[in-house]
């Protein structure tokens, strides 16, 4: 082999003795190799100065870019910030790597008009959360699988927990000592934009847009069973689940009078939950003597403080994984409904 020309994958496969297939598999689908075969393949080839397969070439001849693009409903900051997004990409990169794909991520906020152009590069797409448009999810390339997470679109296969369930299992947890004024603090619940008490001039969005009208149900039905009228029971609504949007809104409740002010705050998330336990602090409301707070979600924040908060926690990462094999055909494109574990802490005993 002269000095000057590139090496290719059958040069190396020549020099290692082995088949062009088993370098590709090193390179693209690790998982088809032991660990020491591959380690050694990638060794050889680093030393050899053979760089990997020419992954414009491959996906000219397959049709295939071993890109897996994830949709995600919010900006990158604002899902690399979030416990529970975080950790659900952490499960969809886990398989990803293990099979030798890429992740593509693509933010659905800020795009409204169209969607990004490398967009269509990916084999296939997983769309987490609500989408501010649904533009973006039609012009991308339907022949391409696509998997939704938190919510349904028509057609496509779906990961999900039993929000509702969950839900209503926690809030029958809180409502065994019964509260004077209990509420509810629910996450985008609204069509239109509202930060604060939602009234009857604002329209909820559809139960299969947001798992916010789930886990809203779920609540309602154990108050109903306990002898509430859920339509009377004060709700708030909060457009971001972060400090700075949720302290405004938890700020109002907390300064109502003491005899108004709810005994009970039922919240649809750990940072809504976690961001009333830090206000009441500072105001010396006393968790859970005075207030008694739940959360949703089980970002580990919440279980490393004291008072230590009950929530419900969902698996994200092991959510995230099932979404990943649907999409690389590991497993079947099914409806798939994962369970939830009630984490009793001491916010509400």
């Amino acid at each position: 082999m002269t000095a000057h020309r590139r090496m290719t994958l059958k040069d190396l496969a020549t020099e290692l003795g082995v088949s062009t297939a088993t370098i590709s598999n090193a390179f693209n689908r690790p998982d088809q190799l032991s660990p020491l075969l591959r380690d050694r393949i990638l060794s050889e080839a680093k030393r050899l100065g053979y760089n990997g397969p020419d992954a414009k070439a491959r996906s000219l001849r397959t049709g295939r870019s071993s890109i897996v693009a994830v949709i995600l409903a919010e900006s990158l900051t604002y899902s690399l910030n979030d416990a529970v997004a975080s950790e659900f990409l952490s499960g969809v990169a886990e398989v990803l790597d293990a099979h030798g794909h890429t992740l593509l991520l693509l933010p659905g906020r800020g795009h409204a008009s169209q969607p990004p152009g490398s967009a269509n590069i990916a084999d296939g797409f997983i769309v987490y959360g609500l989408m501010p448009n649904n533009k973006l999810l039609s012009e991308l390339p339907s022949q391409r699988p696509l998997v939704s997470v938190d919510f349904d679109i028509e057609g496509s296969p779906t990961v999900h927990i039993d929000d509702q369930d969950a839900s209503y299992h926690i809030a029958q947890h809180a409502l065994k000592t019964r509260p004077e004024r209990p509420a509810v603090i629910n996450l985008r619940l609204t069509k239109e934009h509202c930060n604060g008490r939602v009234t009857a001039a604002h329209t909820m969005l559809p139960n299969s847009s947001t798992i916010s009208r789930a886990r809203l149900a779920g609540f309602h039905a154990a108050l109903t069973e306990h002898g509430f009228d859920a339509d009377q029971i004060p709700l708030w609504n909060i457009e971001e689940n972060v400090f700075d949007v949720c302290s405004p809104v938890i700020t109002e409740i907390l300064d109502l009078p003491t005899n108004q002010r709810p005994d009970l705050l039922l919240c649809m998330s750990d940072r809504i939950a976690l961001t009333a336990l830090t206000l009441a602090e500072q105001r010396g409301i006393h968790v859970p003597g005075e207030l008694r707070i739940t959360g949703f979600d089980g970002i580990a924040e919440g279980q490393y403080r004291a008072p230590r908060l009950t929530t419900v926690r969902q698996d994200s990462a092991g959510k995230g994984r099932v979404a990943a094999k649907m999409i690389l055909g590991r497993i079947p494109k099914t409806q798939q409904l994962l369970k939830t574990e009630l984490l009793l802490g001491d916010t509400c005993p």
